[in-house]
């Protein structure tokens, strides 16, 4: 087991013996666990109410306590918790009772160290892929939310969506950076006949030609500096489920022949390995940038476009769907209040007002950053217009190209959308077309 699983493996053991307590905790302690331990049932019961633990080795007898009464209040207290049985032979029949009752396995006394730090490597393992498949769940659940919609644009989107997650079809996804595109995506995959296999993400911005191609095809060991060990890649991760390369206009121009032809034939070869490997994966991609312009420029090719947008999706804006912004703007407050545990819950009518008559240049993502914000320094049970800090320059009335107003006014108003639309300032440096140190210098003379 790796450093990072041991060190979220949190384990309590039950015994009345001190010398096993002992010796069981030195020999988890020695494989990076968190232990903790008790004597007796109150003890226990006690350390849950103050704890979260992943394991408990509960000794099926407890002076006069009996382990299956523990193990029973121990489902109810803390029923994520896997518990391991420890028992002696001759109560071997009683421990598959237990498991009956909810025990996850049993040790028989006396147990090896080998055994003991087995067992709990399985249990834990059982345990974090349970955490991270409530975790996937959650962030379906959490997209399918922000993507119900009361617009006919959205619903329209939405519906051919569905419509075309359950082939095997390549899917574009457009629309303006922060509308949803990557929660349509995972929305998709939820829907489609391969969710009970992985969707891999690929940011295709955040990697230069080279890495990109180690990172999505894998690598030898040995094949360039570095290489010390061999890699996969995302693609046979992703067999047999459905990859997501998010962003695929920034997606390096040199490598695209590759990814052309694995999106037609399904092959690809390791980063200097030449055997010629299979991958059974479902393409969807995503951009803000218009692909048919870049292809005309010669920045992307044709034919993998062609290859991508079998179905295209256009993500409609939120200032163009503006029916479901305080019913989002609601949503955003309830998570935000429960993950924070913070008072408020509303916004009085300046706010909604507020809400609904701004610009959103940077949609959905900027209007959950803004809720985030409110609801962190809001310390009242009603949002106002102050919490909301909506002051600057991206209402509906922001100078427009053409407009009677100065070239430094409307530079400032472009830099401010960009950048309240951007993930990164390195992104924004992107769209705008300049270095990051000139848009160092602009924010810092518009005041931004």
């Amino acid at each position: 087991m790796d450093a990072a699983t041991a060190d979220n493996g949190r384990i309590l053991l039950v015994d009345d013996e001190a010398a096993i307590l002992r010796t069981f905790r030195y020999c988890l302690e020695d494989e990076g666990y968190q232990v903790s331990t008790a004597s007796s049932a109150p003890q226990a019961l006690a350390a849950l109410q103050q704890q979260v633990f992943d394991l408990c080795f509960l000794d099926l007898r407890l002076g006069d306590d009996n382990g299956l009464d523990v193990l029973a209040q121990m489902r109810v207290q803390a029923p994520w918790m896997r518990v391991v049985i420890v028992t002696a032979h001759s109560a071997v029949d009683t421990a598959v009772d237990a498991m009956q009752a909810g025990a996850a396995d049993y040790l028989v006394k006396p147990c090896g160290p080998d055994q003991l730090r087995l067992s709990a490597a399985q249990q834990l393992e059982v345990r974090h892929m349970a955490a991270r498949l409530e975790a996937l769940e959650g962030e379906v659940r959490q997209a399918r939310s922000e993507l119900q919609s009361a617009s006919p644009a959205m619903m329209a989107v939405l519906d051919t969506a569905r419509q075309v997650a359950s082939t095997d079809a390549n899917i574009l996804i457009l629309g303006e950076s922060g509308t949803g595109k990557g929660e349509l995506a995972r929305a998709i995959h939820g829907w489609s006949q391969r969710a009970d296999k992985a969707m891999v993400t690929i940011n295709c911005p955040s990697l230069s030609a080279d890495l990109m191609e180690s990172e999505l095809f894998g690598h030898a060991r040995g094949a360039f500096t570095g290489a010390s060990e061999s890699t996969l890649g995302r693609v046979n991760q992703a067999d047999g489920g459905t990859l997501f390369l998010d962003e695929i206009g920034d997606f390096p121009l040199a490598l695209q022949p590759k990814l052309l032809r694995f999106i037609q034939d399904r092959e690809y070869e390791r980063v200097g390995d030449p055997v010629t490997r299979q991958a059974n994966v479902r393409i969807l991609a995503a951009t803000n940038l218009d692909l048919q312009a870049m292809v005309n420029e010669g920045q992307f090719r044709e034919d993998l476009l062609y290859r991508l947008n079998v179905i295209t999706l256009t993500l409609p804006a939120l200032r163009d769907r503006r029916e479901d912004i305080l019913d989002l703007a609601e949503r955003f407050l309830a998570r935000f209040v429960s993950e924070y545990a913070r008072p408020a819950k509303g916004f009085d009518d300046q706010a909604r007002a507020a809400l609904q008559g701004y610009g959103w240049p940077g949609n959905i993502r900027e209007l959950r950053n803004v809720i985030e914000r409110a609801s962190i320094i809001c310390q009242g049970e009603c949002i106002s217009l102050e919490h909301l800090g909506l002051n600057g320059s991206a209402r509906d009335d922001v100078p427009r190209v053409g407009a009677d107003m100065s070239l430094e006014a409307l530079e400032k108003a472009h830099i401010a959308a960009v950048l309240a639309a951007s993930e990164t300032l390195d992104q924004a440096a992107r769209t705008l077309g300049i270095d990051a140190s000139t848009l160092y210098r602009k924010r810092k003379q518009f005041g931004l």
